[in-house]
């Protein structure tokens, strides 16, 4: 698992510092035992689990990469006879 998000950026910034605690806000104004609060607490669990590791599944498959490199096109890291 490569990293695709870069030490320090504003992405990661970003869903440590607002998205999460937005959506742990919204779960507890819209019901912790609600189906679209317990929808927030994932989102936010995830938010904080990219941010802190570095790595975004969503970038993979979109081929983005906000690291040093910049963002790279699909499929770049594929090489003819290599999987």
């Amino acid at each position: 698992m490569q990293k695709n998000m870069g030490v320090g950026t504003v992405d990661r910034a970003l869903r440590a510092f607002a998205v999460a605690p937005a959506a742990i806000v919204g779960a507890f104004v819209l019901g912790t035992g609600t189906t679209v609060g317990i929808s927030l607490f994932v989102v936010a669990a995830l938010m904080l689990a990219t941010a802190a590791t570095g790595f975004c599944p969503t970038y993979t498959l979109l081929g983005i990469a906000t690291g040093p490199n910049g963002v790279h096109r699909v499929g770049r890291g594929l090489h003819a006879g290599h999987a």
